[in-house]
């Protein structure tokens, strides 16, 4: 076809710091468990950890874990528009909303909270993609007898993802190196 060239364009560079954060489900003998999982978008390197529960203090305790293990500085963060991450979109902005306390770490820290916008699943496919690669490894393939079991799983997966995985946007390097 005559003048259909299009450009092909890459995608935009991103510095290691930039980290998107989700929230999973998986089932074990003993009960429902929610994972958080965080991924740098540019080392690809992934830090996960079991909750009982799923609410605001497990987003913020894990935001602090977050904090505490990864050794660069984290710039942004993104999140989706759950009531765990942020303030419900109607309140947002209202005189009687308050700031989240996930949102007073971040900002203490000088780290930008970002929120994926609604309707837009491509701006987190990255840490959806995550997710649903751990889940295939861990849960999807083995019974769990207690959580204990899987939390020892889900960590040395993480381990080897993190440590084991060469890849060609590092130039050969793990996420870790």
């Amino acid at each position: 076809m005559k003048g259909t060239n299009r450009s092909v364009q890459r995608f935009k560079r991103y510095p290691i710091g930039f980290f998107h954060l989700d929230i999973a489900e998986v089932q074990t003998a003993e009960g429902k468990q929610h994972f958080f999982v965080a991924i740098d978008r540019t080392s690809k390197f992934a830090l996960v950890q079991l909750a009982e529960k799923a609410n605001r203090r497990t987003a913020r305790e894990f935001l602090e874990h977050l904090l505490r293990v990864v050794p660069n500085p984290i710039h942004p963060i993104l999140t989706d528009n759950g009531i765990l991450f942020a303030e419900q979109p109607r309140n947002r902005g209202m005189a009687w909303s308050r700031s989240m306390l996930f949102d007073m770490i971040s900002e203490t820290n000088g780290i930008e909270h970002r929120l994926t916008k609604p309707n837009r699943p491509w701006t987190n496919g990255q840490v959806e993609r995550t997710c649903r690669t751990i889940k295939e490894a861990t849960v999807k393939h083995f019974h769990y007898g207690s959580h204990e079991l899987l939390r020892t799983h889900l960590n040395d997966f993480i381990v080897a993802y993190n440590f084991g995985r060469r890849l060609k946007t590092l130039k050969g390097l793990t996420p870790y190196e």
